[in-house]
């Protein structure tokens, strides 16, 4: 896969570079930084090395006088790297130091302070639809995602379920951080069903057979894998009662096709319907983490049922979007988003559909969802420029 289409900033001082195994992290960085000195601690025999005697950076640095980047690559493996990569920062400004890791939780355990905020912290998110350009199919990204080391293979749905073995389960046993992998993979399988759903911890608890603080530790150690997140329900100003439960998704819409048991009575558009909302979440994600982190992702859903996807609140912005998996929009489907326009008369709405043309409906622009992700380019407003000409925004 091309890689020079990648938009997330590359910063010009020291930073950190966390995402999801398989984004493409370090092929990346050896894109933008050729000239760098590319440490990985992936390789068993160098992450021993250094585990043993994290001093051994400074040597390196020494003895490289001639290079000013140095990419620690997975600096989870070897957390007390960090006082040493500080040190040098310290001694030296001019220095940068790039460190990207696939898991926060041995740096949360390790106690660091991810340098005193003398880096600036970067995530990478599988591939926008507007990085892979004519490339990008809508029905093969809600069949095998966007993870670019999945979009490389020629077997896409053999890679994801090696993804799961190596990168998940692997990568669990690996740390000790359960001790039975058993509910462990029930607890999989469990949680997938409330992929862009509310996050009931009583009920995959119940699922799984195990204890309720149980499943809220496996739930983290996927949030530290990031793995999954959970979304908040946006409640400033709230006219209503609202829902206290977060909503969760998996980072990508092919981890969780490839996580989510069918069946008989599986009806295929459930399951499309969340793999959809899925794809345009990690779609906004990427938007706002490459734009700088200028807005905030929520969702909103009252007590009586009413559901908006996705609310974005920036300082001079507040979007409600929802996702239909459907080709055609019935009058009910405008609902919801007519109901958060009525509380909050600022807002945008906007419903994102299966469909072929553009439109305005009872104030609610009704785009095509491929237009739309294909239009979703950091640094730059929502693509509703459509409404705004018309002058009802």
């Amino acid at each position: 896969m091309q890689t020079t289409n990648r938009l997330l900033p590359c910063p010009k001082k020291s930073f950190f570079l966390f995402g999801p195994r398989g984004t493409g992290k370090s092929t990346w960085l050896r894109m933008q930084m050729p000239e760098a000195y590319f440490v990985d601690l992936l390789s068993p025999d160098i992450c021993q090395r250094f585990s043993a005697s994290p001093d051994r950076l400074r040597e390196l640095v020494a003895g490289n006088a001639d290079r000013r980047t140095f990419v620690l690559d997975e600096i989870q493996r070897v957390p007390a790297l960090l006082s040493v990569v500080h040190q040098l920062i310290e001694a030296d400004p001019e220095l940068r130091f790039v460190l990207t890791g696939s898991s926060s939780r041995k740096l949360k355990r390790a106690g660091v302070d991810l340098l005193a905020g003398r880096a600036l912290l970067t995530t990478c998110h599988p591939f926008m639809a507007i990085e892979l350009g004519d490339a990008f199919a809508l029905e093969e990204a809600l069949r095998v995602g966007l993870v670019p080391l999945v979009l490389a293979a020629d077997d896409r749905e053999a890679v994801l379920r090696t993804y799961l073995a190596l990168y998940v389960r692997e990568e669990v046993q690996m740390e000790g951080l359960i001790r039975n992998m058993g509910s462990f993979a029930r607890f999989l399988e469990a949680i997938s069903f409330s992929h862009a759903a509310l996050l009931s911890v009583a009920d995959v608890a119940r699922e799984c057979a195990v204890s309720r603080t149980t499943v809220e530790g496996y739930v983290s150690i996927l949030e530290d894998l990031l793995i999954a997140v959970r979304l908040p329900v946006f409640a400033k100003r709230a006219k209503r009662q609202l829902v206290s439960h977060d909503k969760f998704y998996f980072f990508d819409a092919g981890i969780y096709r490839a996580l989510r048991p069918k069946g008989p009575l599986d009806r295929p558009e459930e399951v499309d319907g969340a793999a959809l909302e899925g794809l345009v979440f990690q779609h906004l994600r990427a938007w706002n983490d490459y734009s700088g982190q200028h807005s905030k992702l929520h969702f909103w859903r009252t007590r009586a049922g009413a559901e908006v996807d996705f609310i974005v609140y920036g300082e001079n912005e507040l979007v409600a979007l929802e996702t239909k998996n459907s080709a055609k929009v019935a009058g009910r489907d405008l609902q919801a988003l007519k109901s958060f326009a009525a509380d909050y008369p600022e807002a945008r709405t906007v419903l994102l559909y299966r469909g072929s043309e553009q439109f305005l409906r009872d104030g609610v622009l009704c785009v095509p969802c491929e237009r739309f992700l294909k239009a979703l380019r950091p640094g730059q407003p929502l693509p509703d420029t459509a409404w705004r000409s018309t002058g009802l925004a």
